[in-house]
């Protein structure tokens, strides 16, 4: 079997276990410097931690929270070449508890990108694995935005990193005329005024008038992710509200996976290949939420996607669409021919 596809995933993204000790360290086995960090507890409840290098050290916003972004020198004090460095924050790195840090590499820092009518601060892109983070400021009118991958976004996040206002995402299932919000349960809406209506391009995305993703003199942070064969799938899938329960084909081993209802009401929820990483025991934990780790058999991952192994409505409703976002252990077969095993 000959294509072309990423064949080794944790030169991208990589999925780091830690307890926290409450004292400053650094934490390595990462494999790469990582451009974007996402951090939560997994034995009690702390908000969701996100970091990433065009903001820069100890600068954090949260998926389960409005907040604007908030500075702690007990939060991630570094970026470092094999992983990243803490203070003592309790979120991060509480003496006892268990965490569980999801990492991407993007650009490093990033550099001012020009394609769009915004200029942005710093655009930091990894095209390889069609990975970029975009720092801006709106506009408060329609506008395109430079997210420098050379291919087209499948799903965008953006958080006003200036006030407090809700998430926009972006996911192509849903399309240009609907978002979702990582910090509420609801599902998708209509509204012109986040993506006005245009789909993404290989060069730029678009918005409008929205406070989320464009407000006048506002700063915000984007995350864009396009599809590469063997690293990431951005798709749907219908319920079947059986335990017995549908699969999703991905083309490889997921090592993370996200997933949303989106034609009603329903947790976010999130499933990683580490914790406690053998089927039918994947554990969730909420983007929504600041709850602990939960220890119900959703769902099994297995060697070209994943499968669905309870009737929750939030996952599996009959009938109900549910949008996902995976990112790749291994391949099912890379161009070296290595087949991906089940676990």
């Amino acid at each position: 079997m000959a294509f072309t596809t990423i064949d080794k995933s944790s030169l991208h993204f990589n999925t780091l276990l830690y307890s926290g000790n409450s004292s400053a360290r650094s934490l390595t086995g990462v494999g790469f410097a990582p451009s974007l960090v996402w951090i939560k507890e997994r034995t009690s409840t702390s908000d969701h931690m996100l970091f990433d290098q065009p903001r820069g050290v100890q600068k954090y916003i949260s998926s389960n929270l409005t907040n604007a972004e908030q500075t702690s020198a007990g939060m991630l004090t570094a970026f470092d070449s094999d992983g990243f460095s803490l203070g003592s924050g309790n979120d991060v790195n509480d003496n006892g508890q268990t965490y569980v840090a999801w990492n991407w590499k993007a650009g490093g820092a990033g550099s001012a990108n020009t394609d769009g009518s915004i200029n942005s601060t710093a655009t930091s892109a990894n095209t390889t694995a069609g990975i970029s983070i975009i720092k801006y400021t709106g506009t408060g009118s329609a506008a395109t935005v430079g997210h420098g991958l050379g291919a087209v976004p499948k799903t965008i996040w953006i958080k006003k990193t200036s006030g407090s206002e809700s998430w926009g995402v972006y996911h192509n299932s849903i399309g240009n005329t609907h978002f979702l919000q990582f910090n509420t349960t609801g599902g998708d809406s209509n509204n012109d005024t986040f993506w006005n209506d245009t789909t993404p391009t290989s060069s730029v995305f678009s918005i409008k008038s929205d406070a989320g993703v464009n407000g006048s003199g506002q700063t915000y942070i984007a995350y864009c992710f396009a599809e590469k064969t063997g690293f990431s799938k951005f798709g749907t899938y219908n319920g079947n509200g059986n335990a017995n329960g549908t699969f999703v084909y991905t083309g490889f081993k997921p090592s993370l996976i996200i997933i949303k209802r989106s034609d009603a009401t329903g947790w976010w929820s999130m499933f990683n290949d580490k914790s406690l990483g053998y089927n039918a025991d994947n554990n969730a934990l909420f983007p929504s939420s600041n709850d602990a780790e939960n220890t119900s058999n959703f769902l099994d991952i297995v060697s070209n996607g994943f499968k669905l192994r309870d009737s929750n409505a939030n996952l599996n409703n009959s009938g109900s669409k549910y949008v996902y976002m995976a990112f790749a252990k291994a391949p099912l077969v890379g161009s070296n021919n290595v087949p991906a095993t089940a676990r």
